[in-house]
């Protein structure tokens, strides 16, 4: 008696694995929610082996949501967690919650792909073309996000530094960082602009750190004064305006500098420091110089005014001019002609 050759099973229309059990499970709990299901299902698109019904996109679609929503409750709390120890500087806080970001979301990302029931076998050679593709358009998302991480552990930049930062014009200013996060830093400048600094910038680039090892900044006051004046008396007034101003440190002790001998005047720079940069430096100039004005003013030391030369040569013309007024000096006209 003749074997009837054994035929191959159909093989399976690929769809989203994950679904089909969670259909299941309710058909077999609910009937009418079973049918309904079962009636999404019937609404399909095939293409080639692939089947995509809409109670695929509809799981699909909560299954992402609900990744998402895990996703970013646990990052919420993680933050919430960290912010409550006190045996962690702002440093390590930010480090930390930065790296707890890139393990909840990897978790996201295969509980998502679990949740789907996706396999991730049969897409070997599309996830390796496609993670080529995201490799090139991302390579400055993944160097942004390593730079940042080298920044927070070995502490160069840290949120709450005083930077020295330069403008799309060339001019250089100052901010204070205010967050370092996964692709840029913010800094705030003292008049509220905010300007988004990639992290690898700062990682290649020369940047200009105010407070690093130190908070104390010494900020200079250039002041003229006139010749004539008592150099030792002006010296010793400039040193008292200093002094006098609200934001300038005791210690180190303020300093005068005789700069050199202008045109006009002679140069001095007052020396003063502050350990507070992140509340400016332009207004503690301001402070000092009005108090400088104070003093000089009570003092009688005389501020320089610009003084010119002006040397004229002689030709027939101006001879003639010269010849007319003084004659008209010499017999001045009559008022009543």
């Amino acid at each position: 008696m003749a074997v009837p050759a054994s035929v191959p099973a159909p093989a399976e229309t690929p769809n989203v694995s994950g679904a089909d059990s969670v259909r299941e499970d309710i058909a077999e709990r609910s009937q009418t929610i079973g049918g309904i299901l079962n009636q999404l299902d019937r609404w399909a698109v095939e293409v080639g082996d692939w089947r995509i019904s809409a109670f695929d996109v509809l799981f699909a679609a909560a299954a992402v949501l609900l990744v998402l929503g895990f996703a970013m409750a646990a990052t919420r709390l993680t933050r919430s967690a960290l912010r409550r120890l006190t045996g962690l500087d702002d440093t390590q806080r930010v480090l930390t919650e930065k790296i707890a970001q890139i393990v909840i979301w990897i978790i996201t990302f295969f509980l998502g792909v679990d949740l789907l029931g996706i396999d991730l076998t049969a897409l070997t050679v599309f996830s390796g073309a496609f993670g080529l593709a995201i490799g090139f358009g991302l390579q400055k998302t993944f160097g942004n996000l390593i730079s940042g991480i080298i920044l927070l552990m070995d502490k160069s930049i840290k949120p709450g530094d005083v930077i020295a930062v330069s403008d799309p014009t060339g001019q250089q200013t100052f901010g204070q960082i205010r967050k370092i996060g996964i692709r840029a830093i913010s800094v705030v400048t003292r008049d509220e602009r905010e300007y988004l600094i990639p992290n690898e910038n700062l990682m290649i680039n020369q940047v200009e750190n105010w407070s690093y090892s130190s908070r104390n900044v010494r900020v200079q006051v250039q002041v003229g004064v006139s010749y004539d004046a008592d150099m030792a008396l002006a010296e010793k007034l400039m040193l008292q305006a200093a002094s006098k101003a609200r934001r300038v440190l005791a210690l180190p002790p303020p300093t005068v500098w005789w700069n050199g001998f202008g045109d006009n005047a002679v140069n001095f720079t007052i020396h003063c420091w502050i350990n507070d940069p992140e509340e400016g430096v332009g207004n503690v100039r301001s402070d000092v110089l009005r108090h400088v004005w104070g003093l000089f003013k009570e003092h009688e030391i005389a501020l320089p005014y610009p003084q010119r030369d002006l040397n004229l040569q002689g030709t027939e013309a101006l001879d003639r001019v010269i010849a007319a007024l003084e004659a008209r000096r010499a017999d001045p006209p009559d008022p009543a002609q």
